[in-house]
């Protein structure tokens, strides 16, 4: 087992092409589609297995598409704790139409998972050792339990490991009530937790020391769109601005952030490094097409941009 646990109750078989143009009621010409495993873990451990960082994923599939997923994950360097059930695996489908460069993102509803397959993982999360990190990122499926990231929670608090959690609505609010590692709230997430519409940039720093004093997270890591993320703690706030890259495609650029402030956290950065290279991680994403992720190179470079060596 790695000492970084990922787990996705949600995966999905993600296929990407791209049209001339969309047009309504007419027969489309498509290019030939990639196939790519997707769904929030499954991403984070592919950004890290693309940085050079080993992961074990946790993960539910289920028919033809849960045993395309299966395949395609077992063809990579993830180790795979892989749980079968009843019901297919979902299909993602993103189309690029290329005389607009607009990006279209398909999102398919998952399969209902029973009680006897979601206490699958955390059966396993209580039966190893070992691990340090956890990272639970993604949506809750039909038929689990809106607490279970909470549950998720306590067990990683028993095993003395981290959870770094990415998700959102009342599963996010249950982890948060247990108390957890790090969060990644967007802005909406983060009003969410406050329990208000709005909270300005300015205001970011205060309503996620809410969360903060109130024993919910150590550290939150707040996406901004435009205005680039912030990283607060206790005692420290850092925001800076996203660099400027083409953009591509934005599917899996919330996980590839994921993926760096995990990779610098086992990596002991400072805070404000590791923003900058969650930062980049994520930019660094929305540089290539359709579910290719972050790469190396690529994450390299506009970390040294950031921390201004360039």
């Amino acid at each position: 087992m790695q000492k970084i646990i990922t787990i996705t109750l949600n995966p999905s078989l993600d296929k990407g092409t791209t049209v001339k143009a969309i047009v309504p009621e007419k027969k489309l010409a498509c290019s030939f589609p990639i196939l790519e495993p997707g769904g929030g873990g499954i991403n984070v451990s592919r950004a890290l297995d693309h940085l050079g960082c080993n992961t074990t994923a946790i993960f539910m599939y289920g028919g033809y598409t849960g045993n395309k997923l299966l395949e395609m994950m077992n063809a990579t360097n993830i180790e795979c704790v892989a749980f079968e059930i009843d019901e297919d695996t979902r299909e993602n489908l993103i189309v690029v139409d290329t005389t607009l460069n607009a990006q279209y993102r398909f999102g398919m509803k998952g399969a209902a998972l029973t009680e006897k397959e979601w206490q699958k993982p955390l059966t396993y999360l209580e039966n190893n050792d070992g691990y340090e990190y956890v990272v639970a990122s993604g949506s809750l499926p039909q038929g689990v339990p809106l607490d279970f990231f909470g549950r998720v929670a306590s067990i990683v608090q028993r095993k003395g490991a981290k959870l770094i959690i990415d998700t959102s609505g009342e599963a996010l609010k249950h982890a948060v009530k247990v108390g957890v590692f790090l969060i990644k709230p967007n802005l909406d997430e983060l009003c969410y937790l406050n329990g208000v519409e709005e909270i300005k940039p300015e205001n970011v720093e205060l309503a996620a020391k809410n969360i903060i004093q109130s024993g919910g997270a150590e550290i939150v890591v707040v996406s901004m769109g435009a205005y680039g993320a912030a990283l607060i703690t206790d005692k420290e706030n850092f925001q800076i601005p996203s660099p400027k890259v083409k953009l591509k495609s934005t599917v899996g650029a919330g996980d590839s952030m994921v993926a760096g402030l995990v990779l610098g956290i086992t990596q002991k950065y400072n805070l404000k490094d590791l923003l900058k290279l969650g930062i980049a991680c994520g930019s660094a994403a929305t540089m290539n097409e359709g579910t290719a992720l972050c790469k190396k190179e690529d994450v390299e470079e506009l970390f040294q941009l950031l921390k201004g060596d360039v």
